[in-house]
Order: structure tokens, then C-alpha cells, then sequence
């Protein structure tokens, strides 16, 4: 088997090789985590959330640590790193405080019933397919929900961030985790889609829950669908950012730059097609062009760097065809514009402006520091514009009469709308997508009960109903 080799994106060196594992040796790890599940299980739910609070406290004994590995692996700035640790912990909290309340058996009177009743029941062994983009965040949201239910979890990490993953296997087991709770496993790039299916069609894994590419998700949904098993998809997005003729302008920008060039541009949830009113367009554009020329691009491990590298030369080359593209059709840009020379991948970040919805910059996910702006003549268009895309993850409306941005958003079709903020995921709200972004929720209560069997008790009276009966 081939070793998995991860490369630094900001000088494109080697960082470390790890031994490929193929799928009888998966196979092996699912064996284990599938033994383990039982005894889980039958632990008290309390106990069970002391662990999750463990793994957060974990977390922030090692910040600096995994923030370091996170940004050699994949270019996250160095203060993002450390935030998205520090957020991961605060996902370990909230469940370990709040989970056990979500999970707890709720009694519905159905008299003549004794007595009846919901418990939310663990399915068993579920399979973690997760992207480089948050490496720890993307794992820790799923888990510490999912394994606070009962549950156990195969991770397989995208192979570029496999020191993140394993760090977060040696951080569960610092936290006391029992052996077998939770397992990472090594797949070269190439052997995925076959240990990926190999393992939903294995009949110990009970569900499976994917973040990544809208291919991918295809991949996995059909076949958790041929075998008859739940999935979780939380796929690709292009936010629409929707600014209104009476918006607070200076605001509207802050938020915009925050919004798109957060992680470098590399985020599903991130405004990619910014929506703006003729009223506000010249004065927004502008403004807007100013400030992302003023970002800082450079070595992720400086704490004043804004914009890092992407996470992969490909990635960065996929990016700089679709500006090429959408320029070649028309489009003008106001900032960026190209890669930057050097070993890294750098990308300039970019504004891109006269773009209609043919072009690659608005048809399709741009995944880096690219915003592509459009303007409409009033709501309508700016509603009609919004919806024009397969995906539907956030949204976010800007006006200074939160009535009126709010009257416009839910004609908007997406999972999560945002007004006068950025959208960003929260562990105490549910999270996920419409469309091609997706099914199913994390976070939140919804995010507790995901992965869980809502199974019902009833106790009878003692006696058989005399009469006509129905199903």
C-alpha cells in the first residue's frame, strides 16, 4: 500500500509519511469499535458526558499544539487555528452540559396506555467521512453529539490533514475515552471510494455522516441507500450576501470581508456571491475592493497573516481557472485576481465585479479567496438572484430595518439565514443544508438526536380494546 504523505501548503515540503491501511485492515478497526459499542452504551449517560467535557478540557491543554499541526497541514492562519480548537472545546461543553437533557425519555400520555414513552437510543457504529477545511471542528461537532448518545465513530479524515486526525484519536484517549470509542483510520487518496463503501456495506456500521464535496456526498448517499442506512450530508455552498438599498454600507463590507475570506476563502458557509442593490453597488464595491487589497497574504504561522495558502496547489489552480474563465467571458477584477509566485498556494485575494450568472465565479463553488459582485435593481431580482444556485446552506441579508431584510431572506431557500451578520455555525443552533448543500442537522438539540433511535414504549392497561380495531 502507498503511504500517505501530507506537504506543507505554504512551502510545498514534506511534513510527515504515514502507512496506508487497506481495507481488511480497516475492517479490523471496525471490528474493534464495533465491539466496544455495547459497553458504551450501557454506561450512564452522565458518565458518558464527563468524557465529552474531558475532551474539551483535552483540547485546550494542547491548543497551541494542534493549531500548529493544523496550519502546517493545511495553511490555516495561525489565530484561526487556535480558534477553531478553542471552538471545538466549546462544542464539548455545550453537549456534556445540555446532551444529557436532549436524550432524556420524554412521557407522552396516550391513556388508556399504563404508562408511554420516547427514549432516543444509540444505532451503534457510525462512519465519520471528514474534510481538511476544519479539521478538528468539522470532527469534534459530529462527535461529541454522537458519542454522548451511545454511539462509537470510525473517522476517515481526508488524507492531507492525517496528523489532525490522528491527534484528535490520541486527544479522546488523553481524555479517558475507553479504548475503542473512537478510531481513526489512514486511506490513501486512491483506496477511498472503495474502503468507504466497503465500510457502509459492512453490516456493523449503523449510519454514516459525510461534510465534504457534492461528488462525494453523491458517493455515499447512494450507497448508504442501497444497503438501506441514514446519512447525514453537509456538502458545498454559494452564500448568497445580499445587500439592500437602505443598508448600514460600512457594516455591509465588514461583514463581507470577514464572511468571504475567513479560512482563506476555504468554507462552505462563506458568502461567494454578494448581491448588491444599485443604490449602495458603487459605493459598496468600492469599499469592498479597498479593503480585501488591504489584506495581509503570507506565512500562516504569522499572527498578522489574514489570507493564507490554500490547502493544496490543485485547489488553488481549480480557483485561478474559474477567475480565468469568468474574466474571459466578461468579468472585471477589482482586486487579486491570480496566484501569487513562489512554492506555496497562494491565491491573491480577489474581488471580481460585471459577473452574470454563466460565468464559473457565480455558476459554480468557488472554495477560496474569490467574491464575485452582482447588482440588481430591487428585491426581487436581488431574491431571484440569491436563489439562482443548486445549493442552499446560509444566507445573509443586509439592511438597516431588520423587518425588511428579514421579509427579503425568507424568500430565500437556504438552511440557515443570517441578518446584518455573518453566518457561521453555532453549537447551540442546528446546522445544515438545503438542496445539493445537503440533508440532516448537526448541532443544537437536532444535532444530539441525529444519530439516535427515537424509539417508543408503551406499557398497557392490562386489557384488549373490545370493537372495531385499526392498524
Amino acid at each position: 500500500m502507498p503511504d500517505v504523505v501530507t506537504v506543507d501548503p505554504a512551502t510545498g515540503e514534506t511534513l510527515a509519511s504515514y502507512p496506508a491501511a487497506d481495507l481488511p485492515a480497516v475492517l479490523d478497526v471496525l471490528g474493534a469499535v464495533h465491539a466496544a459499542q455495547p459497553a458504551w452504551a450501557a454506561r450512564p449517560v452522565a458518565e458518558r458526558a464527563e468524557l465529552i467535557r474531558a475532551i474539551g478540557a483535552q483540547l485546550r491543554e494542547q491548543a497551541g499544539e494542534l493549531a500548529g499541526l493544523m496550519t502546517a497541514e493545511m495553511g490555516k492562519p495561525i489565530g484561526e487555528a487556535r480558534a477553531e480548537v478553542e471552538k471545538s472545546a466549546t462544542a464539548c461543553d455545550y453537549y456534556a452540559e445540555h446532551g444529557p437533557g436532549f436524550l432524556a425519555e420524554r412521557i407522552v400520555d396516550t391513556g388508556p396506555a399504563q404508562r408511554s414513552w420516547i427514549a432516543h437510543e444509540p444505532l451503534g457504529v457510525v462512519l465519520a467521512v471528514m474534510p481538511w477545511n476544519f479539521p478538528f471542528w468539522q470532527v469534534l461537532r459530529f462527535a461529541a453529539p454522537t458519542l454522548l448518545a451511545g454511539n462509537t465513530a470510525v473517522l476517515k479524515h481526508s488524507p492531507n490533514v492525517t496528523g489532525c486526525a490522528l491527534a484528535i484519536e490520541q486527544v479522546f484517549a488523553k481524555a479517558g475515552l475507553p479504548d475503542g470509542v473512537f478510531r481513526s483510520i489512514v486511506v490513501a487518496e486512491d483506496d477511498v471510494p472503495e474502503v468507504s463503501r466497503g465500510l457502509i456495506e459492512d453490516d456493523r456500521v449503523a449510519a454514516v455522516s459525510l461534510t465534504g464535496s457534492e461528488r462525494a456526498g453523491a458517493a455515499v448517499a447512494a450507497a448508504a441507500g442501497r444497503v438501506v442506512k441514514k446519512s447525514l450530508l453537509e456538502l458545498g455552498g454559494s452564500d448568497p450576501f445580499v445587500v439592500l438599498a437602505d443598508a448600514d454600507v460600512a457594516l455591509a463590507v465588514a461583514g463581507a470581508v470577514r464572511s468571504r475570506f475567513l479560512n482563506s476563502g476555504q468554507s462552505c458557509l462563506a458568502a461567494k456571491r454578494f448581491v448588491v442593490h444599485s443604490a449602495v453597488a458603487e459605493e459598496f464595491t468600492r469599499a469592498f475592493a479597498d479593503a480585501v487589497r488591504g489584506l495581509r497574504v503570507g506565512d500562516p504561522r504569522d499572527e498578522a497573516t489574514v489570507v493564507g495558502p490554500l490547502a493544496r496547489r490543485d485547489l488553488r489552480d481549480a480557483l485561478e481557472r474559474q477567475v480565468r474563465d469568468s474574466v474571459a467571458a466578461g468579468a472585471r477584477v477589482l482586486a487579486g485576481g491570480a496566484s501569487l509566485a513562489g512554492p506555496g498556494a497562494f491565491f491573491a485575494p480577489t474581488v471580481v465585479a460585471s459577473v452574470t450568472p454563466d460565468m464559473p465565479v457565480l455558476a459554480e463553488e468557488t472554495f477560496g479567496p474569490v467574491a464575485a459582485v452582482v447588482v440588481v435593481a430591487d428585491d426581487d431580482e436581488a431574491v431571484r438572484l440569491a436563489n439562482d444556485t443548486r445549493y442552499g446552506l446560509g444566507a445573509s441579508v443586509w439592511s438597516a430595518d431588520p423587518e425588511h431584510a428579514l421579509a427579503v431572506g425568507r424568500r430565500i431557500t437556504s438552511g440557515a439565514l443570517f441578518v446584518n451578520a455573518v453566518v457561521a455555525s453555532d453549537p447551540r443552533l442546528p446546522f445544515g443544508g438545503t438542496k445539493r448543500s445537503g440533508y440532516g442537522r448537526e448541532l443544537g438539540e437536532a444535532g444530539a438526536l441525529e444519530f439516535t433511535n427515537p424509539r417508543t414504549y408503551v406499557v398497557g392497561s392490562g386489557g384488549v380494546p373490545a370493537g372495531p380495531a385499526s392498524e
